[in-house]
């Protein structure tokens, strides 16, 4: 996540209308991303996720 903050603080200084999605298949997303002190960091770094099917190449979750 440090990496993908990092970016977003530099992609906000170039064009701050726009809005970058952290990109994790649904596999992380129920196991990783289920956990209270993930979804604390998440909510606290407002983070957006987009989550999606790996085997199928479907999106499955635009999360705001």
């Amino acid at each position: 996540m440090g990496q993908f903050l990092n970016y977003r603080f530099a992609l906000k200084a170039e064009d701050p209308e726009r809005l970058l999605y952290l990109a994790i298949p649904i596999e992380i997303h129920e196991t990783f991303f289920a956990r209270r002190f993930v979804q604390m960091i998440t909510q606290e770094y407002q983070l957006k996720l987009l989550v999606f099917e790996p085997i199928k190449e479907e999106i499955v979750q635009w999360q705001n």
